[in-house]
């Protein structure tokens, strides 16, 4: 590989920020690590010569995130330091004006175009020179994608409502994220720092991370926990493995969604129990589903469990850690979410895509437990409990600004408004 290629690369790197850049690095390059912390299992996605749509492009960067820098990287102190004396420059200078409210596409002209070159400037995603015009061009378009991709968003080059409310929260509002991020950020690094293998669940990312010796072996796009039941912050250790499990349901999800759905059904005729394959159980024995009356107060004193199978929604694997709160990490045999923007969708447990990479990195000091075993696993559909030989630390967290230590800033949004900011930045 020549000099000047590398050297253009790292121009783009600088131009794009380290998320987006991290697409046009190699996957060798990205992994080249120790073997015994080095991630290989298989393909995460289509070869870049195949013939995809723009939209497949952009579905498989939602569900195989880059890499990166790892979020509690004790590097990222500084950086987020760096980046809090910016944003107090911005903001003494006057912030920035709102983007109007507009769906462009690249190529096509919009007065809001203006608005959003100034306010791209601003935030450093666009050179002053680049001011005036109302034409969505590539350089500008090149631009959009740098801030959507370090906003957490699908970066489509597009102006659309979602990346509108993210161009529109204040400068005050994101100074503010940085410093309340800070104090989160130099607690967390300080725990993660002596811990050569764990993992970390950024909950407004909606992302996991497995790290190893201070780099992200792996990134996967997670499902969340409703804005109403929201995921909660932990430290724990991951301990075992449940390949094809019985899932348990929990209180919440038999309160909430089971027994109003049992309901519903039961007044059209049908049966929630027969057509999802629940099963119910009073003092360990099982109860004949034609037999459950949902608008009675008996079924609150049942226990319900789904057996293995292709419609479980634990998918073919689930990752145990303690818990005070009774959750967990999963697979999911519903592929839809990953592939969305917004993915706070679960009652509290994480759903993790691509988690077959995710459990063969964990399992890496159990003897015999190749890529291609794990993946006979999801294949046969065999029922096996494994305890994790060397139990990995687990961090759920809750960061929505920092920066790394390349100097690209990173925000996500306010998920469940604790960072005491405008609504604005919680909805987009």
């Amino acid at each position: 590989m020549g000099a000047s290629f590398i050297t253009g690369r790292r121009r783009l790197c600088r131009k794009l920020g380290a998320a987006a850049a991290v697409l046009v690095l190699s996957h060798s390059a990205a992994c080249a690590l120790d073997d015994l912390w080095t991630l290989q299992f298989g393909p995460t996605g289509r070869g870049a010569g195949d013939a995809t749509t723009e939209r497949e492009q952009l579905k498989a960067f939602e569900r195989n995130p880059p890499p990166g820098f790892p979020t509690l990287s004790s590097a990222n102190i500084a950086a987020t330091k760096a980046a809090i004396a910016r944003y107090e420059d911005i903001v003494a200078a006057g912030g920035w004006k709102s983007v109007p409210s507009a769906r462009v596409k690249p190529g096509e002209d919009h007065f809001a175009i203006v608005e959003l070159r100034d306010r791209l400037i601003v935030s450093g995603e666009l050179p002053a020179s680049a001011a005036g015009g109302t034409t969505l061009d590539g350089t500008l378009v090149e631009a959009l994608k740098a801030y959507q991709t370090t906003n957490g968003l699908t970066p489509n080059g597009r102006l659309d409502e979602t990346t509108v409310a993210a161009l529109n929260v204040t400068a005050e509002d994101r100074l503010k994220q940085l410093k309340t991020n800070l104090r989160r950020l130099t607690e967390m690094a300080a725990v993660v720092k002596p811990q050569r293998k764990y993992v970390i669940v950024n909950i407004p990312a909606a992302q996991v991370e497995a790290v190893a010796l201070n780099k992200v072996i792996s990134r996967h796009t997670g499902v969340v926990g409703k804005v109403d039941r929201p995921t909660p912050l932990l430290r724990s250790t991951i301990t075992e493995m449940n390949f094809n499990p019985v899932w348990r349901l929990p209180p919440t999800v038999i309160q909430k969604d089971l027994i109003p759905q049992g309901r519903e059904m039961q007044a059209k005729g049908e049966n929630v129990l027969v057509k999802t394959g629940i099963e119910a159980y009073s003092d360990g024995r099982k109860v004949d589903p034609e037999k459950v009356d949902w608008n009675s107060s008996t079924v609150k004193s049942y226990s319900y469990r789904q057996p293995p199978g292709k419609d479980n929604p634990l998918g073919f694997v689930k990752i145990n850690f303690a818990s005070g709160e009774s959750v967990y990490m999963h697979d999911s045999p519903s592929e839809g979410l990953f592939g969305r923007n917004f993915r706070a969708a679960s009652s509290g447990c994480i759903r993790v895509h691509n988690i077959e990479r995710l459990a063969y990195w964990l399992l890496g000091q159990n003897d015999g437990w190749t890529p291609e075993k794990v993946e006979k696993m999801k294949a046969t559909g065999e029922r096996k409990d494994v305890r994790l030989a060397t139990p990995v630390p687990l961090h759920f967290v809750y960061i929505t600004a920092w920066a790394t230590e390349d100097g690209t800033i990173q925000f996500r949004r306010d998920l469940y408004n604790r960072d005491g900011v405008a609504e604005i930045a919680t909805s987009y």
